[in-house]
């Protein structure tokens, strides 16, 4: 059976204490999670690393690209910091030019959430946003339960809800490099995806989504990452790399298979299993040297569609009192 056991990992500058779970599954996979922004600080099998990650608690409260963390409330962008909900609108904070990215400048990344251990090698984190976050309307209750079962799956279910209505969109932004080099073009990648957003200047979807045929984003057939960055293609030159969401068969409430990763040269893979429409994936394309260099790691975000409170014809992230946002994301590892 796997265990949870809490570790003292740091003391903020305010003087609040950040705690680190450790999950062990006793057949030699591991995951630890800091209570600062709910952040999967590692994963390994047989004690290789699989995910980026940061030194200390002072490194995590710096300047960092979201490395792990759980973003929100509204994770990827929203456009211009502004929406239309029942008629009223909305401004929120912005931190990426005129955009808001990750729920804003200080989003549920740069929180300390409460702690809990579960029965079977659990723990759940909760955090609670007031009316007016970074400009979001109604009091927001959201939480992320970590779980590693014997078969070293890690499973990250989310919940939230709210006492108006709101937007929500919560994903975990861990960088995958499962060869323990300082580059993941040699990865293979496949998608289980026909279709993804073009994204315009401010990365931001525009338009209806896109054939994958006949384009690099076609990774219906497993393709070494830095092939498919090489292609010469107008929307990998907006990005600089995959910074896109692929938009994924929906099956209902139960996870489906949405990306595989696989390092040729270790052998280890990943595959992502999830229960929303979307993952963005972003090949770490601006990641500048501190701490990380460029193409370092890749993200496999499971969420809603990017600017979807700005697009009546993507899949609703609109959450109303008395309802409950749940969303499980699978990673499995072998």
């Amino acid at each position: 059976m796997s265990t949870a056991t809490r570790h003292h990992f740091g003391v903020t500058p305010g003087g609040s204490e950040v705690g680190r779970w450790r999950l062990d599954n006793g057949r030699g996979v591991t995951a630890d999670i800091l209570t600062y922004g709910a952040t999967l600080h590692g994963f390994a099998i047989d004690g290789a690393p699989l995910v980026l990650a940061l030194p200390d608690l002072a490194a995590y409260a710096g300047r960092h690209p979201y490395l792990g963390a759980v973003v929100g409330r509204y994770a990827n962008r929203i456009a211009h910091g502004r929406f239309e909900l029942d008629g009223a609108a909305y401004a929120l904070a912005a931190n990426e030019g005129d955009t808001t990215l990750h729920g804003g400048p200080d989003g549920f990344d740069r929180r300390i959430w409460a702690d809990e251990a579960l029965d079977g090698g659990a723990v759940r984190l909760t955090l609670i946003s007031p009316d007016g976050d970074q400009g979001f309307p109604g009091t927001l209750t959201a939480s992320v339960t970590y779980s590693l079962d014997e078969h070293g799956v890690l499973s990250l279910d989310y919940e939230a809800r709210t006492d108006l209505p709101t937007v929500v969109n919560l994903t975990n932004h861990a960088y995958f490099n499962l060869a323990g080099s300082d580059s993941v073009l040699g990865h293979e990648l496949w998608v289980d995806a026909d279709a993804y957003l073009p994204i315009d200047e401010a990365a931001i979807p525009f338009g209806p989504s896109i054939s994958v045929a006949g384009t690099p984003f076609d990774l219906r057939v497993p393709r070494r990452i830095g092939d498919a960055l090489k292609a010469d293609d107008a929307q990998l030159a907006v990005a600089g790399g995959f910074d896109h969401c692929w938009l994924l068969p929906t099956t209902g409430r139960q996870p489906r298979r949405a990306a595989r990763l696989a390092d040729p040269v270790s052998g280890r893979w990943l595959e992502v299993w999830t229960t929303e429409p979307g993952v963005q994936v972003y090949t770490g394309n601006r990641l500048d040297g501190d701490p990380y260099p460029q193409y370092a790691g890749i993200c496999l975000e499971t969420q809603r569609l990017p600017n979807s409170p700005n697009e009546p014809a993507y899949p609703s992230s609109t959450l109303r009192p008395g309802e409950v946002y749940r969303s499980r994301t699978e990673l499995r590892v072998g």
